[in-house]
């Protein structure tokens, strides 16, 4: 079994479509972030695993999630209808070979399923990435796949929205080969509580822009450290 992991908040209306379109051989662990709705109990209805996560935040939930998984790989992705998870069987097939350490899906999205802002700020933001990084990355999508024991390796501490670049960032520092495999990207169901709103990709955007100024202060630091002495 690969580990599936799923944040959801307030996802009533996607929960179980998505977890229908469950490939054969993948667990899926629904997080619940603070649901108000029928979230949870259609995911338990469906057979998933559901941990719950009072701290309201992207990365809280991805964290709390990944906690809960026993396989040696794992995959994230968001669980409001607007990816299908049957394409986590080509993405895992990747680490699985060990052609890739990380796989990201690149969003190829339908008409009207991205709104122009958010697709504005993660060009942007990808744009700065591979700036940085040197990774062919056009875009910090979120359908993800990676080993467990990397992903446990990497030190992740965003619990907001800057978790996803904080991973790239991560791995990026780490050496890890990343790959992106370009997924369909659909119209989610329901409102989006980031891309859905101006205000909630602005409030996704300064968490990642303060990821980055991390990211640039560790780097300036590791630049200025002293050479280790020889023994």
């Amino acid at each position: 079994m690969i580990d599936v992991v799923l944040p959801a908040l307030n996802e009533a209306a996607a929960v179980g479509w998505v977890l229908g379109r469950m490939p054969a051989g993948f667990r899926a662990i629904v997080v619940d972030n603070g649901s108000t709705d029928a979230t949870a109990a259609i995911a338990r209805a469906a057979g998933a695993v559901v941990v719950p996560e009072p701290v309201k935040g992207f990365g809280a939930a991805c964290w709390t999630g990944l906690q809960a998984t026993t396989s040696d790989i794992v995959c994230f992705m968001d669980c409001d209808a607007s990816l299908d998870p049957v394409a986590l069987s080509m993405l895992a097939g990747y680490v699985e070979r060990d052609e890739a350490d990380l796989v990201i899906g690149q969003r190829i999205a339908r008409r009207g399923a991205w709104p122009f802002h958010a697709r504005a700020a993660n060009l942007v933001l990808a744009a700065e990435v591979r700036r940085r990084t040197k990774l062919p990355l056009p875009d910090l999508g979120p359908m993800r796949v990676v080993r467990r024991d990397i992903m446990l390796g990497l030190g992740m501490t965003d619990r907001r929205s800057g978790w996803p670049l904080e991973m790239v960032l991560r791995a990026a520092g780490a050496g890890l080969r990343l790959r992106t495999v370009p997924v369909e990207y659909h119209e989610r169901a329901g409102r989006s509580k980031v891309t859905g709103t101006v205000r909630g990709t602005v409030r996704a955007v300064l968490d990642m822009s303060r990821m980055l100024r991390l990211d640039a202060t560790a780097v300036a630091d590791r630049a200025a450290a002293p050479p280790p002495r020889n023994r």
